[in-house]
């Protein structure tokens, strides 16, 4: 099961043993080439074991893949590789999910907020969509349980993708060559292959493969040399001043919700943000949900800028400094701000080939359901 998707996984990324033993040396598995293994020693200091040691109270190394309550096969991811780059799910035939988390700029699209149906720009800044299945809500507000939910949302958006409705996008999908056919393969056995909610599901499928195993990863599994000692020491501060506090697990983020000027605030007024975004409340309408949002994760985030829910701020190192005034409730020095952005760049991992390299979409039928830019 899944075989040719972790096998293709496997030539971009590192899997990594977890265990290590005090003052002995260990191997570590790493399989940098697609069919190959290659055997690393564990070459931790007494130094580094004892970072590690901290560091795996808090983080875990990446998974493989994200997994999910349904079987991803091939025939499913390859399926939702092709709706994530197809633009003919958007109502005028020019935006796909890509569009706004390019796999070539690290699933963002680098703007403050997305251009979306007829040139409107977004409320939030556009998250990375690579690890984003790891997460344990989608959205800057939560209002998504998973990527599967998540990709549902966007199509039907008026200032996203477009689409007025649900039976639009089928009608669509069911003009266009080999797309029935397509849906067959990756839904055997159902009655109806070709419905919103599995196309959906594969496009949250492919998005499970988007795995980006980084230098961190070695180190918490044993490779002393996967980081510098100016990036370790910014583990250590990111640790010990409490940036742990919300940014945990193997995302460093993506589980917790957390009002942004939890102890310094508002929070506009250090990100100087051109509009107040109330955040979670806007979806539960409970007053303790006011500029509350979804933590994010840290992976690849040197870079994703501009940073925060809105885009506002360019600077990693000035994302830092706010971040310690307004959560934590202390001016950082320029030397703690330096190393942790340093350890933050240890968390860049590489796009798997196969996702970022363009596939090619079925044809267009004699029958179009023509774009429409109204």
């Amino acid at each position: 099961m899944r075989k040719r998707i972790l096998t293709t996984l496997a030539a971009v990324s590192i899997i990594f043993a977890t265990a290590f033993a005090c003052g002995e040396k260990e191997k570590t598995e790493v399989a940098p080439e697609k069919g190959k293994k290659k055997v690393i020693e564990n070459t931790l200091t007494e130094s580094d074991m004892e970072i590690v040691r901290q560091a795996k109270k808090f983080f875990k190394v990446l998974p493989e893949i994200a997994e999910a309550d349904y079987e991803i096969t091939d025939e499913l991811v390859d399926l939702g590789k092709m709706l994530y780059f197809d633009t003919r799910l958007s109502k005028s035939n020019t935006i796909s999910c890509n569009s706004c988390h390019n796999l070539a700029t690290f699933g963002v699209d680098n703007n403050p907020t997305s251009i979306g149906h007829k040139w409107v720009a977004g409320p939030r800044n556009s998250p990375t969509v690579l690890n984003a299945a790891l997460h344990g809500s989608q959205f800057w507000d939560g209002r998504a349980k998973d990527v599967e939910e998540q990709a549902e949302g966007p199509i039907l958006n008026p200032i996203e993708m477009g689409s007025p409705h649900e039976e639009f996008v089928i009608d669509r999908l069911r003009t266009i060559d080999s797309y029935s056919d397509l849906f067959a393969s990756a839904f055997p056995g159902t009655q109806e292959p070709l419905t919103y909610k599995n196309m959906a599901r594969a496009i949250g499928a492919f998005e499970r493969t988007l795995i980006t195993p980084a230098p961190f990863d070695e180190y918490l599994s044993g490779r002393s040399e996967a980081l510098t000692e100016n990036q370790k020491k910014g583990l250590k501060t990111f640790m010990d001043v409490g940036c742990t506090t919300c940014h945990t697990g193997s995302v460093l983020g993506g589980d917790l919700f957390q009002k942004f000027g939890l102890i310094k605030g508002p929070y506009w007024e250090y990100t100087d943000s051109e509009k107040i975004d109330e955040g979670r409340y806007e979806v539960t309408g409970k007053d303790f949900d006011k500029y509350v949002f979804k933590v994010p994760g840290l992976r690849n985030i040197t870079h994703t800028a501009p940073y925060f829910h809105d885009g506002s701020v360019w600077s990693l190192e000035k994302a830092i400094e706010i971040m310690g005034i307004t959560q934590l409730g202390r001016e950082l020095t320029e030397e703690e701000i330096e190393s942790i952005a340093d350890f933050l760049a240890s968390l860049t991992g590489e796009v798997p080939e196969y996702a970022r390299t363009l596939p090619i979409l079925p044809k267009m039928g004699k029958e179009t359901i023509h774009p429409d830019f109204d």
